[in-house]
């Protein structure tokens, strides 16, 4: 990975629910659950602030600590956000180990100005911010980077720069970024573009889906 493993220490929790849920984030806490491998879940809660911290910096799998005890590598599975889709309100972790294969979804940053939108009626098009990829958990990149400086048309899956042992899941012709070019006369139809690839960004997080927890997923 390209970035050193964050620790986060949790703490069990002994209730669940929304209205519980509720209480933990106004006084500064997250409520998230561990499953995975063979153990049972656990109810725990976090400090949201570091929580936030290590996933904005991209992190994807944290050491955790329940209760100040061993640490246990979990990859981050879902994040669950208020219905606005600002505020994170639950996060699922799942225990993995570093030489398991998994497919999370990791963000791309562009870079430089796209030649070609410097042109006449032409605008860049960001079709996906990030996509999903498989690899081991070791090989998990915090970010994919691209420069479009020299963009004139498109830039897909397949010109990413991925690091070794990891794999895109879709196809390498789908688009990152494209320019599209504003049609001269309106009545002329919508406007031109390079691609017709609408299927979006992929999913927030994370991986395959997890049976659904006793709280319902309200912490």
């Amino acid at each position: 990975m390209g970035h050193d493993t964050p620790t986060l220490e949790v703490e069990t929790r002994e209730r669940t629910g929304s209205r519980y849920a509720k209480r933990l984030r106004d006084a500064g806490r997250l409520p998230a659950v561990i499953y995975g491998r063979g153990g049972d879940p656990v109810h725990v809660s976090v400090d949201a602030s570091h929580a936030i911290g290590h996933l904005q910096s991209g992190g994807h799998v944290m050491e955790v600590k329940v209760d100040g005890g061993d640490a246990e590598t979990c990859l981050v599975k879902e994040l669950q956000f208020g219905h606005l889709g600002d505020d994170l309100v639950h996060i699922d972790l799942a225990r993995v180990d570093m030489d398991q294969i998994v497919t999370v979804n990791v963000p791309v940053t562009l870079s430089g100005t796209a030649k070609g939108s410097k042109e006449t009626g032409a605008m860049l098009v960001v079709v996906r911010s990030e996509i999903e990829v498989r690899c081991k958990v070791s090989a998990i990149p915090s970010e994919l980077k691209a420069d479009i400086t020299e963009l004139t048309e498109a830039l897909t899956i397949g010109e990413l720069d991925l690091p070794d042992g990891v794999e895109a899941i879709l196809p390498p012709e789908k688009h990152i970024a494209h320019i599209e070019y504003k049609a001269e006369d309106d009545d002329e139809g919508d406007a031109e573009a390079t691609d017709v690839d609408a299927d979006g960004a992929e999913p927030e997080v994370i991986t395959e889906k997890k049976d659904e927890s006793e709280d319902g997923g309200e912490g």
